[in-house]
Parts: C-alpha cells; sequence; structure tokens
C-alpha cells in the first residue's frame, strides 16, 4: 500500500496555562489572593488597581455580566454596608435569640486556624462512608503521609506496626489507600512519583490530548524521560511525535509535590471572609465580600502602544497583555465558582443558618459537586481556606458540610449535630450525677439516633469533654 497524507480534524481537550492559572487560583485564600494579584501587578505592566473600573473581560460591551458581576455590583444592592448589616443581625437577634452568637458580625480579621495536609484529608476521610474499621485504617494511612503529600512507607511495614489493635491485610489497606487517593490534592497518597503524576493524570478528562500516553510513560519511561527525550517516546511507545509531545508536555504541567500547599500557616496569620450571607425579606443571600475579588484593570495606554510599537516591544507587551487578561479571565472565573459553591450550601444547610449546628444535614462534597456537575476536587478546593460572614459569625465553609449517621425514622443526622446535641445534655446533666457515654448513647437512640457508645466516646473526646468519673461535682 502506498504511503499518503490525509489531512484529518480532531478535538483535544488541553490543559492550557491558563486553566492551570485558574485553578491555582481558585485554592488560594483571600490573603493569598491579594498577595498574588500585588505580584502581578508589580510585575506587568499592563496591570493596575481600578477603583470601580470594569475588567477587562467585560470591555467590549458585548459580554453579559457574570454572576459575580451580579452580585458584586452595584455596591448600594449586593454589598453590605455596615447599616445594611446592623440591621440584619438585629432582625436575626429578635428571631433567634442570644443562641445567635452575634458577637462576631464585624469586618475585622480573625485569626486563622492552622491546617495541615493530615487535617485537610482527614476532614475529607470523615466526610466519606466507612466503616468504623476501615476509618481506624485511613486515619493511619493519612498519618504516614509526609508534607509532600507522599507515602514512603512500606505498606507491609505499616501495616505491622497497627498489629494487633487492628488486624488488616494488604489488600484492604489498599482499597482504602484507593479512596484516600481520590481526594484533594489530586495525586496524594501516591508511593513514588510515577503513581503520583499518574494519579493528576487519571483525574483529568479522557479527551485530554496526550492523556493516555503520558499515563503509559509514568509507568515504565519516566526515570528514562530526560535521556529519551520526545524521540525516545515515539520508538518506544510507537506513537506519532505529536502525541508523544502533548504527552510530555502535560507531565511537566503537573504538581510533583501535591502536599506542599497545604501546611501549617505562620503564626499570626488572619483571616477575612470571603463571602457574606444575609437575610433579606425573607430569602438568604449570597456576595462575594468587600477585597475578596481584587480589581485591577489593562492599562490602556500601554495597550494602544502596542499598534506603534516597534517588534520586539509589540512582543513584549502582547505576551503581557496575554497575562493580563489570563489573571483577570482566572479572578472572574475564581469568583464565579466561589459564589456557585455558596449558593449551593447555602440552599442545601438553611437550617444550619436558622438554627444552629443541630441543625446541620449531612453533605458531602461528592453531594455538591454533582449537584452544581462540578469535579469533587474542584469543590474542595473551592473550599478550602476559605470563610464566610453570617449572622452567626464568620465560619470556615468546610463547616457546612457533615457526615452522617442513618436514623431510626428512615433519614439521617450529620455527625456534628449529634456532637451538638451531646454538648447540650453534658451542659444540662446533674454534676453530682454526670453522663456515662452510655447514657448518653441511650438518650440518643431514644431520640431516633442509634449511636454506640464507642461513637459517643469519640465525639465527646472531639468535644474536648471529660469522661463522667471527671465531671463529678460535690457540693
Amino acid at each position: 500500500m502506498k504511503p499518503r497524507l490525509s489531512p484529518s480534524t480532531q478535538q483535544h481537550l488541553i490543559l492550557t496555562p491558563q486553566l492551570r492559572q485558574a485553578i491555582r487560583l481558585l485554592q488560594l485564600s483571600t490573603a493569598e489572593l491579594e498577595a498574588e494579584v500585588a505580584d502581578a501587578v508589580a510585575s506587568n505592566p499592563l496591570l493596575d488597581w481600578a477603583e470601580n473600573t470594569p475588567t477587562e473581560a467585560h470591555d467590549d460591551g458585548n459580554a453579559a455580566p457574570s454572576d459575580a458581576d451580579a452580585d458584586i455590583a452595584p455596591d448600594t444592592d449586593t454589598r453590605l454596608t455596615d447599616e445594611h448589616w446592623d440591621r440584619e443581625a438585629d432582625t436575626w437577634q429578635e428571631r433567634v435569640g442570644p443562641s445567635g452568637n452575634n458577637d462576631d458580625i464585624d469586618d475585622i480579621e480573625h485569626p486563622a486556624a492552622e491546617e495541615t495536609l493530615q487535617d485537610h484529608l482527614l476532614w475529607q476521610l470523615h466526610l466519606g462512608h466507612f466503616s468504623q474499621r476501615d476509618l481506624r485504617l485511613g486515619v493511619a494511612l493519612i498519618d504516614a503521609i509526609d508534607d509532600d503529600g507522599y507515602l514512603r512507607e512500606a505498606l507491609p511495614a505499616l501495616l505491622d506496626s497497627l498489629r494487633p489493635e487492628l488486624d488488616v491485610n494488604e489488600d484492604e489497606a489498599l482499597t482504602v489507600l484507593h479512596r484516600i487517593q481520590q481526594f484533594d490534592p489530586v495525586g496524594v497518597g501516591a508511593r513514588d512519583l510515577g503513581e503520583c503524576l499518574r494519579l493528576q493524570l487519571q483525574a483529568l478528562p479522557h479527551e485530554t490530548h496526550g492523556r493516555a500516553t503520558a499515563i503509559e510513560i509514568t509507568r515504565d519511561l519516566l526515570p528514562r524521560l530526560p535521556k529519551l527525550g520526545v524521540d525516545g517516546v515515539c520508538d518506544i511507545i510507537r506513537c506519532p511525535r505529536e502525541e508523544a509531545e502533548a504527552a510530555v508536555h502535560l507531565l511537566r504541567s503537573l504538581d510533583p509535590r501535591p502536599g506542599s500547599q497545604h501546611g501549617v500557616l505562620a503564626e499570626g496569620t488572619y483571616v477575612t471572609p470571603d463571602c457574606v450571607i444575609w437575610r433579606q425579606q425573607g430569602l438568604w443571600r449570597v456576595a462575594l465580600a468587600s477585597g475578596a475579588l481584587p480589581r485591577v484593570s489593562i492599562q490602556r495606554a500601554y495597550q494602544q502602544m502596542i499598534r506603534h510599537a516597534a517588534a520586539t516591544d509589540a512582543d513584549y507587551l502582547r505576551g503581557r497583555l496575554q497575562e493580563a487578561r489570563w489573571l483577570l479571565k482566572g479572578l472572574e472565573s475564581r469568583a464565579d465558582t466561589l459564589l456557585r459553591v455558596v449558593r449551593c450550601l447555602v440552599r442545601e444547610q438553611a437550617a444550619f443558618l436558622e438554627f444552629g449546628p443541630q441543625a446541620l444535614h449531612p453533605l458531602t462534597l461528592r453531594q455538591v459537586a454533582e449537584t452544581l456537575e462540578m469535579h469533587e476536587s474542584t469543590v474542595s478546593r473551592a473550599v478550602a481556606r476559605k470563610y464566610v460572614r453570617t449572622p452567626r459569625g464568620t465560619i470556615p465553609l468546610r463547616d457546612f458540610f457533615a457526615s452522617g449517621i442513618d436514623t431510626d425514622t428512615g433519614g439521617s443526622a450529620s455527625s456534628t449535630a449529634i456532637q451538638d446535641r451531646i454538648r447540650q445534655l453534658v451542659a444540662n446533666e446533674n454534676p453530682r450525677k454526670p453522663l456515662s457515654d452510655a447514657r448518653l448513647a441511650d438518650t440518643l437512640k431514644s431520640e431516633g439516633v442509634p449511636v454506640a457508645r464507642r461513637t459517643v466516646a469519640k465525639y465527646r473526646e472531639a468535644l474536648q469533654i471529660p469522661a463522667s468519673h471527671e465531671r463529678v461535682r460535690i457540693g
């Protein structure tokens, strides 16, 4: 058969620099975002701080305002003034009473809670549907993951250290480990670099250009890739050069240390609310907090210089213009995603805002992701280190999530609601005859929540409530 060339058209999804920037901006806290934008303004002459100036994305006059714009502007409509907020707080106090806890409805910054990678993973672990045995195993595996996100310790040695308290085989451990490897950040829990990159590739859409070839490279060729180069990959895998180039480019775009984004916060770090939730005419409203979306714009003077500049200068300015546009679109995408997630949380957990933790319904990252038709890791990035200002105070978005326990009535109760009920029972107990864990479990069972005594003990310890014999008060 005579060889011949024939053109063809195919659609590929590529992880572009713009998409990677949008993903990175989404997982930043408000303080980190401000620092990121400040660095961009300092290094890019086409960017400048703007006061009430429309962003480049809407300068053409044809694009429709996004949800973020609708909630931010005009200020007198959706962004809260101090007078408006005080009025809403008064209304809340009248409806809910002292339990509403309105001590934190101001604009001051709040100390940030320290969150390590292990904290972030354990939060996701407890939101999943794991048996008690798998939970204990999951905690042990997460505890062995280092700051870079790798499980360096060999599974047999790790399992030996758990015996005899927890006797599990390697297959059981692998099953739990594979579920942990689906947590955010993507690639966490890997045992080597190849597995780390492969986990990140498997999370990409199947139609991503170069994905299949990149996965194959991570299995056998990764250590030799620097010497092989694109030509060597083509010869061994027998794929078109274009496919090999896309695969290598895709591998270079991945994060070899996925856990490094989650570290202990520096001492003295403060947080500011990313969103504001308030009540208006009986409905819950959501808007970005002031300062949550840094206002930057493109310098028109420099943009106009491109047409008249020399070739070298014009190329430089075009590159900076592209970076500026990517940043503005990334900021808009971050705001839109954050608002969509918070609105979903408000819809699902309106009772939590109304009555407090005891009314918190079971809700997981996967449920929110399915509702919004997003990837679970996208929701996790949108929630991580984000805070929202409510009439109940400034709280982290992760407080809107809770794992569930089935009740006798066919519904389910969140672990947070159960903990809050335990706190109430202990607060109202007879100090001379404190309630034991068994008594607390019996009380909860009588209320329709079948909780084992050991589960009550675990929740009590999480609440830092002493055992019953330590709570006895005489006289």
